[in-house]
């Protein structure tokens, strides 16, 4: 089986890409989530968000699925929400 060739871009774009963080569950995180990635892509639609609550309800995932337009647009968003102080991690 041949190796993949490291030159090959992991990704095609444009292409739909989920985004998950979490913080805590304060009852702002998933606006948060939604405005730090809307700098970079447009706002999503209802159906591209979801929210879960941890079973302690002390933290929040927020998943947003995007149309992704370039690896610059994810490492973008990536570095914003990794930045602010209520996002724990970011996947």
């Amino acid at each position: 089986m041949p190796e993949p060739d490291a030159s090959e871009p992991v990704f095609v774009f444009p292409c739909r890409f989920p985004i998950k963080a979490m913080g805590r569950a304060d009852g702002h995180f998933e606006a948060l989530v939604i405005e730090i990635v809307s700098r970079h892509a447009p706002r999503p639609e209802p159906a591209d968000v979801s929210a879960r609550s941890s079973s302690g309800g002390k933290w929040i995932s927020v998943t947003l699925t995007i149309q992704a337009e370039s690896r610059a647009q994810l490492d973008a968003i990536y570095c914003d929400l990794t930045a602010h102080e209520s996002v724990v991690w970011v996947i």
